[in-house]
């Protein structure tokens, strides 16, 4: 798929569509900052550009977390 001349994958993330793997994997553990709340109440962190969403984190906490399943344009953890 194209817009405006640019290649979107299904492997894609972030502003511009650049198609890159997700830096980080099911099963391993994490450390990064909660920046903001998403809309279902869980933490939002990035790692590279990708959203990790944590439940039970809330904003400005600096976290340990273990990544239960990884999507294509995100991903979902839990604290550790």
């Amino acid at each position: 798929m194209s817009y405006r001349g640019r290649s979107f994958s299904a492997r894609s993330y972030g502003r511009h569509g650049i198609s890159k793997p997700a830096p980080v994997k099911e099963g391993e553990e994490y450390e990064a900052d909660i920046s903001e709340i998403s809309r279902r109440g869980d933490g939002v962190a990035k790692i590279d550009g990708f959203i990790i969403f944590v439940s039970g984190a809330k904003v400005g906490d600096h976290i340990k977390f273990k990544v239960t399943r990884v999507a294509r344009r995100f991903a979902i953890a839990e604290i550790v």
